[in-house]
């Protein structure tokens, strides 16, 4: 999970937000591996500006709630992490208050696995994807789907910065090739 951030989460509620993206070294982003859709966009503000790497630039939606992202990945992954980042103090009315997080194997099943509100946050907000047995650490998927259910101020379109997930990264066991030292001490120096 995230360390060292400003945030604080009670029964759903989160609010703050940590300036700087803080991501523990055990957890690899996996957005790369997805496609990326949302329900609409305004021209211009589309998909692309949620994984741009650029603050400055934002997805705006353009339409009735509730607004979208679908990350589709083409084998099933382990997610551990959602982080967003909105600012509060740039685009008030169209900074999300309510989000869930669902998740499936496409869109015909997914399930809602979390749902937060969020109180005026301005920086990046972490989104475990932990379950409440502390065994599960994780959601393993095909898809996630990102959806703003309400805006601060009841706006209507919503400005999203960025969003990075995070899985596990995978456990390669460290095997000493016992062959190669044994053959090694074997060789004789004149």
């Amino acid at each position: 999970m995230a360390t060292e951030s400003s945030e604080s989460e009670e029964e759903g509620k989160i609010t703050g937000g940590n300036q700087h993206l803080i991501v523990e070294d055990d957890l690899r982003e996996m957005g790369k591996k997805a496609a990326w859709s949302v329900s609409s966009c305004k021209t211009g503000n589309g998909v692309s500006s949620l994984r741009d790497d650029n603050l400055e630039t934002y997805w705006q939606s353009d339409g009735a709630q509730p607004h979208l992202v679908n990350i589709q990945f083409q084998k099933k992954v382990k997610l551990q992490l959602v982080v967003l980042y909105v600012d509060f103090k740039l685009d008030e009315s169209y900074t999300p208050s309510k989000i869930s997080i669902r998740a499936g194997d496409g869109f015909h099943n997914l399930k809602e696995i979390k749902t937060v509100e969020l109180v005026k946050p301005t920086g990046w907000v972490y989104l475990s994807l932990s379950g409440n047995d502390p065994r599960e650490t994780f959601v393993s998927t095909f898809m996630l789907q990102i959806v703003v259910l309400s805006n601060h101020l009841n706006g209507r379109d919503t400005h999203v910065r960025q969003i990075k997930v995070y899985g596990p990264r995978p456990y390669v066991p460290y095997i000493i090739n016992i062959f190669f030292v044994h053959k090694f001490l074997e060789v004789k120096v004149p």
